[in-house]
């Protein structure tokens, strides 16, 4: 089946279409991903957020040109790496501003080293970072968190102790 005809399979609502459409554009991203964001965990964030985006447009009908969907599917690869590139630089800043919250700095402890904080943040997946940045640095609770999210409150504890244990255990590891 054609790209053109899988659109419009989408747009009248076959299930079976989008799952080819996924079958179909997934390595292709992934690929984009590892190319541009040179991480694994990354690149299947990406695949995920690409597949949402694509599905939703071609669910509500506005992808012009139905024979496009490849360069389509690239643009939002595009686009969506340009946006976690400028995320990524927000949360550096915010690291250097708020470090010191997520890692309690100890009296004869060495002083906080933010790059090596970064990276153990930028290690952790989407939704811990989220919980993490949404609790230090958004000050929000615990309730409000999750139904931003659209999970229970519990969850937001579990998956915030979980991130905490990581960022510690990856700081100490790399000292």
């Amino acid at each position: 089946m054609s790209d053109a005809a899988l659109v419009q399979c989408i747009a009248d609502g076959d299930r079976e279409a989008e799952a080819e459409v996924c079958r179909r554009m997934t390595p292709r991203i992934r690929l984009y991903g590892l190319r541009h964001l040179r991480s694994a965990s990354a690149a299947d964030d990406l695949v995920q957020q690409v597949l949402l985006k694509t599905l939703e447009t071609l669910r509500a009908g506005r992808l012009r040109d139905a024979a496009k969907l490849a360069p389509f599917v690239l643009g939002t690869c595009r686009m969506t790496v340009l946006d976690l590139r400028r995320s990524l630089q927000r949360q550096e800043q915010l690291l250097e501003e708020f470090g010191s919250v997520l890692v309690p700095v100890q009296p004869d402890a060495a002083p906080l080293d933010g790059e090596r904080l970064a990276r153990c943040v930028g290690a952790l997946r989407e939704r811990e970072r989220s919980v993490v940045v949404m609790t230090y640095y958004d000050e929000i609770s615990a309730v409000e968190s999750a139904r931003a999210l659209g999970i229970s409150e519990a969850h937001v504890r579990v998956i915030r102790h979980r991130a905490l244990k990581q960022l510690r255990s990856c700081m100490e590891s790399t000292l």
